[in-house]
């Protein structure tokens, strides 16, 4: 009898050191929302996970308006605890409508400041720039016997007609930080008129902003309106195309980082937040994008031009995001006509 429960003591022991090491390995999990392209989300997760392997990242991705609708959406009934790689005018939107948790992270001094909500403490922290680009195919552009474009007015000259995409500003934070900079860089007036003339020659709006890149680096199109990493991309690939940096300047926007007020998983949320800001994070998006929080660890991206950083208009991140909603109704009622279906 002795025996008997000597081996049950020695089993529950053995059951109860399973369970407390099964414990203390279990993750956990972080459902993400993100705009960040699909071909990173596995390589963002990975790295960090190499410093907080008991933190998983289920990642919930789209294109900026379409994250940005669901999380407004969500608001009263929030599913996501961390917004990682989505546009600071649309996370300035959250923050309007109180749906962020405040948090200086650890590291935060180390960005420039251009990449950090101005609240102190901060509801979001910036990550890296990606700025508006005209992708042009080489071989397509000589078979429509098309000039190389070298500013946003010239891609309204009648010979361009039919031969550009471009992303539509409610489904794409890249459609978005076009329109708005044009409104900023040619007055509400001005901006208006030209997207008048520009919407002549279109022949489609994407609802992805890096598609019209694509498009074009696949000889869909002959131009393609959007990103400069989606072109440096697509032309280190190998496609025919030139990256466009027009000369009155260019729009932009920040990928950023936040939490989302009311997550049940705080202290996880902060550990992958204070990760986003660190040296080894902003190196990481440096493998895309030239303009990261970090500028001075910064190293040239193959295939960007290099005027990119002066070219960068200085936006008004807070206008931007206070008319966002007058300006996609706007832009919707007069162009929208032209929008591929949604899949």
């Amino acid at each position: 009898m002795k025996n008997g429960l000597s081996g049950v003591r020695v089993g529950l022991a053995a059951a109860l050191a399973f369970g407390l090491s099964h414990a203390t390995f279990a993750a956990t999990e972080l459902t993400v929302y993100t705009a960040v392209e699909a071909e990173d989300l596995k390589k963002y997760a990975a790295r960090f996970n190499e410093d907080h392997p008991d933190i998983k990242i289920n990642w919930v991705r789209d294109s900026t308006g379409i994250v940005t609708a669901k999380l407004l959406a969500e608001k009263e009934n929030p599913r996501a605890d961390v917004i990682w790689g989505l546009a600071a005018t649309s996370l300035l939107l959250m923050k309007g409508e109180g749906m962020l948790h405040a948090y200086a992270p650890n590291g935060l001094d180390g960005l420039d400041s251009k990449f950090r909500d101005k609240s102190n403490p901060p509801t979001w922290t910036g990550m890296d720039a990606w700025v508006a680009a005209v992708c042009v195919n080489t071989v397509e552009s000589d078979k429509h016997n098309l000039p190389m474009p070298s500013s946003w007015k010239d891609l309204t000259k009648p010979v361009y007609k039919g031969h550009i995409a471009m992303p539509n500003p409610n489904s794409s934070g890249t459609g978005f930080l076009d329109v708005s900079s044009w409104l900023q860089m040619f007055g509400e007036d001005g901006g208006w008129a030209f997207m008048d003339q520009l919407h002549q020659n279109i022949d489609h709006y994407t609802h992805s902003g890096s598609k019209p890149c694509k498009q074009a680096a696949r000889g869909e199109v002959a131009i393609g309106v959007s990103f400069a990493f989606r072109g440096a991309k697509s032309k280190a690939a190998g496609a025919p195309l030139e990256v466009i940096i027009p000369s009155e300047g260019i729009g932009w926007d920040m990928e950023a980082t936040a939490i989302v007020k009311g997550t049940k998983k705080l202290d996880a949320a902060k550990t992958l937040v204070d990760w986003s800001v660190s040296e080894k994070a902003n190196k990481m998006y440096n493998e895309g994008y030239a303009v990261i929080g970090i500028q001075r660890l910064a190293k040239p991206v193959e295939h960007f031009p290099e005027n990119i950083p002066q070219a960068m208009i200085d936006n008004d991140f807070e206008w931007a995001a206070e008319n966002r909603k007058r300006i996609l109704a706007e832009w919707q009622k007069r162009y929208d006509s032209k929008s591929e279906p949604k899949s």
